[in-house]
Order: C-alpha cells, then sequence, then structure tokens
C-alpha cells in the first residue's frame, strides 16, 4: 500500500515537468492526434412534443396528435375515442444530444431539437419531457425547457413567406439531465488502447515509442497503423494518472502523405507540400473554333418565274493561343508548381489537367484525389 501511494505522488509530481521538456521540432501532443478506447461520447436521441407554438405547429400530422394523446395519459387524462385535437399549437420534434465520457447522473447536457413534420416554426415553443435513448435502446438522459430558436418564419395571407434561417429547429442549453452512466471499462481492461485520428505507421510507432522514452519501460507497442497498446496496472486512479501523463507527451508526428485534392465542382485545387515533380516539360495552349452563320434572302429577277429563296452563309474562324513551354525540373515544390501554372495564366479546371497529365507520365508521385 506504502509503494502505490509513493507512486502516485511521484506521477503527480512529475506531469507537470512534462510541459518544460523541450520538445522536438512540430511537435504536437499525444492528445491532439487521437483518443484512448472507450473514452468517448455517444449519441442520444428522442421523441417529443413542443407546445406554446402561436400557430405554427403541425395541426393534423397524426404522429403529434398520438404524441399528445401519450403526454396527456400521464396525468390521467383520456381524449375522446375517435376524436383528434387540432394540435396548431404543438408540434413532433426530433430530439438530440451527445452524452461526454465519464458524465455522471445530475450532470445537464446541451440538446437539439428538430421538427419532424410540417410545423412551420418552433419559437417559443416547450419541450415536454422527453426520455433521450442510446444504441441499446436504455434511457440515460431526460430532456426538457424552453426552446432558443435562432430562425424567424413569417407568412401574408397573399402565400408570400420570409424566411431566416431555420425556424423548425433550436436549442435547449442545459435542457437534459443525465439519469444514467456509460461503463468505459478503461479500469479494468487488461491494457488500454490509444486509438490514432488518421492512420500512420510511423506516428503509431513515434508514440509508441515516445511513451516508453517517458516512462523509461516498454510498456507501449503499436499493434497496427491506429492503435498502441499500453501495459496498466488495473484501477481507474492508476490509470488517470498515467493517461494524463502520456496526453501531454510530444512527439514528431510523420509527414502526410502526398496528395492533391481536386473539387470538380467548385474548381477547387488543394496541392499539399509532400507533392514533388520530376523533370518534365508542359505546354498548356488553347484552341477556339467559331462557326459564324449568316443567311441571306434571294429575290427572284422581275417578273421571272422564280421563287424567293434562303441561302446559307458560313464563315469558320480558328484562332489559338500560343502559351510557352514550361520545363519542371526534378524535385520540384509546391511553390515552383504554383508559379509555373500561374505564368502559363491556366485556370483551375485547366490546372486539373495539368496535374492529371503530370500523373499520367509519371511525373507527379502523389496521390490525385477528385471530390
Amino acid at each position: 500500500m506504502e509503494t502505490r501511494t509513493a507512486m502516485i505522488r511521484l506521477f503527480r509530481f512529475l506531469l507537470p515537468l512534462f510541459a518544460l521538456v523541450a520538445a522536438p521540432a512540430h511537435a504536437e501532443r499525444i492528445k491532439d492526434l487521437g483518443t484512448f478506447q472507450g473514452v468517448r461520447p455517444n449519441q442520444l436521441t428522442g421523441y417529443g412534443i413542443v407546445v406554446g407554438l402561436a400557430g405554427t405547429g403541425d395541426d393534423s400530422l397524426q404522429y403529434a396528435t398520438e404524441g399528445m394523446k401519450g403526454v396527456v395519459s400521464r396525468f390521467g387524462l383520456t381524449l375522446p375515442q375517435g376524436i383528434n385535437p387540432a394540435l396548431k399549437n404543438a408540434a413532433a420534434v426530433l430530439v438530440t444530444a451527445d452524452l461526454p465520457a465519464f458524465s455522471k447522473p445530475g450532470q445537464r447536457l446541451d440538446v437539439t431539437v428538430s421538427a419532424l413534420g410540417k410545423a412551420k416554426s418552433l419559437r417559443g415553443g416547450t419541450l415536454i419531457m422527453t426520455a433521450l435513448r442510446g444504441a441499446d435502446n436504455e434511457i440515460y438522459a431526460m430532456a426538457q425547457g424552453n426552446l432558443a430558436v435562432g430562425g424567424l418564419g413569417v407568412s401574408g395571407a397573399d402565400g408570400s413567406q420570409v424566411s431566416v434561417n431555420i425556424p423548425s429547429a433550436g436549442r435547449i442549453p442545459g435542457g437534459a439531465t443525465v439519469e444514467r452512466a456509460v461503463a468505459t471499462g478503461f479500469d479494468t481492461a487488461p491494457t488500454l488502447t490509444f486509438n490514432l485520428a488518421e492512420a500512420d505507421l510511423t506516428t503509431a510507432l513515434r508514440v509508441a515509442d515516445g511513451i516508453n522514452r517517458t516512462f523509461g519501460d516498454r510498456r507501449a507497442r503499436a499493434t497496427d497503423a491506429v492503435s498502441v497498446a499500453i501495459d496498466a496496472t488495473p484501477g481507474a486512479e492508476d490509470r488517470i494518472l498515467m493517461m494524463g501523463m502520456i496526453e501531454n507527451i510530444e512527439i514528431a508526428p510523420a509527414d502526410a502523405p502526398a496528395k492533391v485534392i481536386v473539387n470538380a465542382r467548385t474548381g477547387t485545387v488543394v496541392i499539399n507540400g509532400a507533392v514533388k515533380i520530376h523533370p518534365a516539360a508542359v505546354a498548356h495552349g488553347k484552341l477556339t473554333v467559331s462557326v459564324n452563320e449568316s443567311p441571306r434572302i434571294v429575290q427572284p429577277a422581275p417578273f421571272s418565274q422564280g421563287q424567293t429563296a434562303l441561302e446559307q452563309s458560313s464563315s469558320i474562324s480558328v484562332e489559338q493561343e500560343k502559351r510557352p513551354m514550361v520545363n519542371f525540373k526534378g524535385g520540384a515544390s509546391l511553390a515552383d508548381i504554383v508559379k509555373a501554372v500561374n505564368a502559363i495564366g491556366a485556370s483551375p479546371a485547366d490546372m486539373v489537367a495539368i496535374l492529371e497529365a503530370l500523373k499520367q507520365a509519371g511525373a507527379m508521385k502523389a496521390e490525385l484525389v477528385v471530390l
């Protein structure tokens, strides 16, 4: 017991010292590269009713009618059989929220409320108590409160409408109360697993090496391009201390692979700094062919047997814009590529064609991604 207490005190003493250790160039904290497995938020969803609307509700939507019957039944009120209330002041909604890791009963969550049917606006509405369920269909929170709606919708008698933002959705800050905690299992699992946000073998190896250097042992090992397994003693307190120390370790992540991103719809081209060009020559010209039609009316001679006719007259012109050939030297960088493309006056669409041709010619060793 005394050994364990001494170890905890040592961890607490060393934790603030990690910020003072000289970090490598372009270093990033491990906590910014990924997350520990199991320590993540969970999505919650619920179906509810918003009341108190100024005539902008669902009116005759069956979902809202059945939902309102369920609400009033909680208070011992039963609506007459076959009679459906006109619910212009109520709307059926879907309620969503994120349950953060380690959330405890009694904590508050922000919720988003969105109209399910034809409700025109949720402004001024109040959400009736709604159960929020997880993927396992268990209730983890209860939501209720007044909506904050940033949108505005106004309609006139002649059918004209004015809408600002989205009035059919709103938020309730702190509108849900956590009723059940989610077990993460991080304190009882045989090992801790750190998962990178982006798969990279080199970065995974560097994360494991950084952890081993910090603790002076071989407790961390990269199991694949995403996961790093870390041996840890059982117990929440010891593991929390170790996780806090690991998160603040700084390493130099691997350079991103060479990529060229092309958005064909907007003409946007993004080239990262890892793209290099092998020796190549590029000539980009523009050929314009114009065909003009000028039909003429031909009249016959006076007192002749001829008829008025339409005579076709066409003119074809060819114009070729001459642009210089650009020579890319071996190892050309991103700045060289941009400078050369701008020199020949290429548009974003022309740049896409040039990059595709360079890749086909084997002069550009990069992944070409077309969105």
